[in-house]
């Protein structure tokens, strides 16, 4: 048995923990979910876990946290056997699941009593825990609020403090940063950083790839294997010479992205502002500009590589740039009397919860075909006007109006033009995949042939056969999005609200998610989206910014960057520019409340 050092002391590279031919079968599963993995993680360091749904991440932190046991190989974490001396592992390993096990009914303080039970923290020990992680993640303010009524960065701070509960010396974290906004995400990052730095261990799984390229070293992933490890700069440095930018388009550059990607020099793209960003396959050389019809003035400028790029390429490119879906549903036609500049609008839109003000007095139109992304951190309002624009929230003051119909009088003929998909999957989970694509094509509306004729072409657009008859709950991931997108669309909608679509899924299925998007606004169907993945901000053409139920920003992505830029960040990204506006919103209102 290997002995266990004090994580205080320590040196980094020692093997915390080690695999050596570990695989894990589920029963009925012909292909293991981790299959022969051997590697080492080492102390003092942030480890990344990168990869597809369903590529084995979860299982695998599930085994190291002793939660499953290996099928063949072998584990050990501090020298232990996860399943074998779990009561001696019990109170040196944190476990943060993806679905965080939260008593949303129980107060901050409830729950972090429940975990201090549970990993028998008692007497001093469990005072000065307490008194120490509430202060390490500024909840001590919350202690007596409920978690169910925490925003997603405070609950995800609060599942931090529970897993350090204890002497934790490894910290597993799967995908904490998934529906966390991006200030949320750094100030986690932050923390994890200082308890690397104080010797902890830490592995975490995302699918943000950006976020991986923190890591200290990454593992990609892929169908239960390892297929690349080391550094993030070492990952990317593979890909220098084959990542370019076309910029100076005129026109649309929706149709310049899928023009390049139908090129066989292509193996990836997506939109940057008012860039197109491309990767070329291995030895490839930039494609004639003509044959992307990008412009005059369009000209090719070499950009820095990414992590994603290394992903992308190591699963053998990206999903190509035509949707199927876009090419089998028909252009959506406006009624004359529709103001073709206003499909979507909010006029002075203001909702109250109480003495809460959630949206305050929010005014922004949306165009045919346009995609309108509503940005802000958790619990700032976004949601909220969300939700009352498709007709799920009224209104306290002002007016939603969709296609000129206000919401708040005419709610059936507005929703009747329009698809919703929810930011937390608003299918049935026990019902088949074929009894939601029924359930919801018969709530719009389609009966007999035509509702038989579009679900089959749902199923064969999204490639949802192989599970038809299997229950929405058990989906991968990816799979459930497509089932829920399947539904919004099966009416041919006219408008399409997307709250978060992409959330938690890997780069590839968000490649898939926005060629069908792209593809549909391409028609002259109005979008309106929420993310908190700000490189896919960066897809919107254009973008409300909401803090403190207040609109702060609104504008093309490339002229909210511009309007953060100083002299020491010139060229900032869509996250510098949402950090760097909230920072100043915050600024303005200190400002103004000394001033009153």
């Amino acid at each position: 048995m290997s002995a266990v050092l004090d994580p205080a002391i320590e040196p980094v590279g020692y093997p915390v923990i080690e695999l050596t031919k570990l695989s894990k079968r589920f029963d009925g599963q012909g292909t293991p979910a981790i299959n022969a993995l051997s590697t080492q993680f080492k102390a003092g360091a942030i480890s990344g876990l990168v990869g597809p749904d369903g590529a084995g991440k979860t299982t695998l932190l599930r085994v190291l946290a002793g939660l499953l046991s290996p099928s063949e190989g072998a584990v050990r974490v501090l020298g232990l056997d996860p399943v074998r001396d779990a009561g001696q592992l019990r109170e040196q390993v944190g476990y943060m699941p993806q679905k965080f096990g939260l008593y949303e009914d129980l107060t901050v303080q409830e729950n972090l009593n429940l975990y201090a039970d549970l990993r028998h923290v008692v007497g001093e020990a469990r005072r000065a825990s307490f008194e120490h992680l509430l202060a390490f993640t500024d909840l001590k303010r919350f202690t007596s609020r409920y978690a169910g009524k925490l925003s997603g960065g405070m609950k995800q701070k609060l599942g931090l403090a529970c897993s350090l509960l204890g002497t934790t010396k490894v910290l597993l974290l799967d995908e904490p940063g998934v529906g966390v906004d991006p200030i949320s995400r750094r100030e986690l990052w932050m923390m994890v950083r200082s308890l690397v730095q104080g010797g902890m261990t830490v592995v975490w799984s995302t699918a943000y790839l950006d976020e991986a390229e923190l890591c200290d070293d990454v593992r990609l992933m892929n169908a239960g294997q390892f297929i690349a490890n080391g550094p993030p700069a070492a990952l990317m440095d593979r890909m220098r010479g084959r990542c370019w930018s076309v910029t100076g388009i005129s026109g649309q550059r929706r149709g310049v992205l899928q023009r390049a990607l139908r090129l066989s020099e292509v193996m990836d793209g997506a939109i940057q502002g008012q860039n197109v960003r491309l990767v070329l396959r291995e030895d490839a050389n930039c494609p004639d500009m003509a044959l992307l019809d990008a412009g005059p003035d369009a000209h090719w400028q070499p950009v820095e590589p990414r992590l994603e790029d290394a992903f992308i390429t190591l699963l053998g490119g990206g999903p190509g740039g035509d949707s199927v879906l876009a090419q089998v549903l028909p252009q959506p036609l406006l009624p004359p009397e529709v103001d073709p500049e206003a499909v979507i609008e909010a006029r002075a839109l203001t909702k109250r919860f109480g003495d809460f003000v959630a949206t305050d007095r929010v005014t922004f139109k949306v165009r045919r075909g346009e995609i309108f992304g509503l940005l802000g951190p958790n619990g700032a309002g976004k949601s909220t006007t969300f939700k009352m624009e498709c007709g799920l929230l009224k209104p306290s003051a002002g007016q939603a109006l969709v296609m000129g119909y206000d919401l708040k009088t005419s709610p059936t003929q507005a929703r009747q033009r329009l698809g919703y998909m929810a930011q937390k999957f608003s299918l049935y989970r026990q019902l088949t995949v074929q009894q939601n694509l029924v359930f919801f094509s018969g709530i719009y509306g389609l009966q007999g042939r035509a509702q038989v004729a579009k679900i089959a072409q749902m199923v064969e657009v999204f490639g949802l056969q192989p599970y038809l008859n299997g229950v929405a709950e058990l989906l991968p991931l990816g799979f459930k999005q497509r089932l829920a997108l399947a539904c919004a669309v099966m009416h041919e909608p006219q408008l399409l609200f997307l709250d978060e679509p992409t959330s938690g899924v890997d780069p590839v299925t968000r490649r898939e998610f926005w060629t069908h998007i792209n593809g549909l606004a391409d028609k002259g169907v109005t979008i309106m989206v929420t993310t908190h993945f700000m490189d896919e901000a960066e897809y919107c053409d254009r973008m409300a910014l909401i803090y403190r139920g207040a609109m702060i920003a609104l504008g093309t992505p490339d002229a909210l960057k511009a309007s953060a830029a100083t002299e020491a960040l010139p060229n900032p990204s869509m996250e510098d520019a949402f950090i760097a506006l909230i920072r100043a919103a915050d600024a303005k209102n200190m400002q103004e409340g000394v001033a009153a």
